[in-house]
């Protein structure tokens, strides 16, 4: 089949979750023998040098970009307030974008285009117009659901109030497409129910898939365990739980293991961070090899209060032959069996009471890391998954063609 991707971001490189998601399909299907190519937005909160994906990577995947600025505008921001349309999708609106896609959409005939995420939602319109093509919405998470959650928990009532009006013109907007593409491929269980009982369009619960024999686990575990937590820290999750982890969790912790030790490694670390100096914290920052970082300690903490979808850095970690002590949040999505492959820590003395016990006992950490990997290996392996999408593709496209002919 002849693919197109349309993403938010560049999938190169995949060095954090929404790259990495990309990325995932893109090298499976590219193995699965598909021809693929990708059109992605450049953008100031995400750039990235051409020059920096490697020739080969280029080449197989024709990937060009489209720079946009995602700059939020403060006066554009205040007249959405008097607007029925989401600001975060408008954002993702530009007519250099689709002019371009028109003119690949005329070059060549694809199979499929799929859109990754529903900020590539506004090109539904041009693709129908000038495409056949089965048009597959791969929703990373609900969207509009990550922001219900932050909106929560933000005490201000002037940002709460903001945020409640970017979640119900989010929402309002999310839940209008659903029902414009041909298929939707939710990355979670717990999402692909939402798409089920919202919509009629067809819906895949597709997970996040790696590519088993690129993650060499290392499954011992030291004498005196060391805990990290990796992630971009520009997505506000992630931020605001490790906010909320160093102030309540770690500093208890220490009181009673003062010699546990904690890394926190990801893009865009807060300056925050750098001027707390927590006790036994080492801000890492952004590392050149994740792999490398992880394979180097011993039990992952994820600390997620809000969010929707897959939390990709969980499942490398487990692939890796990782304890992760995370949150319900955190572990959405992944079929888990607690405290066999992964720790479930749902508030504050739960998280203590465990990251404690990991430290005095590093052997449980050692069986719980090794059922993680077994569990990677049965559910989790990219091509799996990738096997799957195509038996969804080639079911959506016969029924189009169905459609069609009627």
């Amino acid at each position: 089949m002849n693919i197109l991707l349309l993403c938010n971001k560049s999938p190169f490189p995949p060095s954090e979750g929404g790259p990495m998601a990309m990325n995932s399909v893109v090298m499976g299907l590219l193995e699965a023998g598909h021809n693929v190519k990708v059109m992605a937005f450049n953008s100031n909160k995400y750039h990235v040098d051409v020059e920096s994906i490697p020739e080969e990577y280029r080449k197989k995947t024709r990937i060009e970009f489209i720079d946009i600025d995602l700059s939020v505008k403060p006066i554009e921001a205040l007249k959405n307030l008097f607007s029925d349309e989401s600001y975060h999708v408008k954002r993702f609106v530009s007519e250099k974008f689709r002019n371009r896609l028109i003119e690949v959409l005329k070059e060549e005939k694809f199979d499929i285009v799929q859109l990754e995420m529903i900020y590539m939602a506004p090109y539904i319109e041009t693709i129908r117009e000038h495409s056949d093509a089965t048009i597959v919405l791969r929703a990373h998470n609900v969207e509009h659901k990550i922001w219900e959650r932050i909106s929560k928990k933000t005490v201000f009532f002037a940002k709460r109030w903001y945020i409640n009006h970017l979640v119900q013109t989010l929402r309002s907007y999310e839940m209008s497409i659903l029902d414009k593409v041909d298929g939707i491929a939710a990355i979670t269980i717990t999402d692909a129910s939402f798409f089920r009982r919202v919509t009629a369009t067809p819906v895949i619960d597709l997970p996040f898939g790696v590519d088993i024999d690129k993650f060499d686990p290392v499954f011992e575990v030291s004498d005196a365990p060391t805990f990290y937590h990796i992630g971009s820290m520009n997505w506000m999750p992630n931020e605001e739980g490790i906010k909320w982890f160093l102030k309540n969790v770690w500093k208890k912790v220490t009181k009673r293991v003062p010699k546990a030790k904690l890394y926190l490694a990801g893009r865009n670390m807060p300056k925050w961070i750098y001027k707390k100096k927590i006790r036994n914290v080492e801000v890492v920052g952004e590392v050149p090899d994740a792999h490398e970082f992880v394979n180097q300690h011993n039990v992952a903490i994820v600390p997620l209060l809000s969010g929707s979808g897959m939390r990709i850095k969980i499942i490398e970690s487990m692939a890796l032959g990782k304890t992760v002590i995370t949150t319900l949040v955190g572990a959405e999505g992944i079929q888990y069996s607690e405290f066999d492959n992964i720790i479930i820590a749902d508030n504050e003395p739960k998280m203590v009471e465990n990251i404690v016990r990991l430290y005095k006992h590093p052997e449980e950490a050692e069986a719980i890391g090794l059922n993680a990997r077994r569990l990677v290996e049965e559910i989790y392996d990219n091509k799996k998954i990738i096997n799957r999408l195509e038996i969804f593709y080639n079911e959506l496209k016969s029924k189009r063609e169905i459609t069609v002919l009627n």
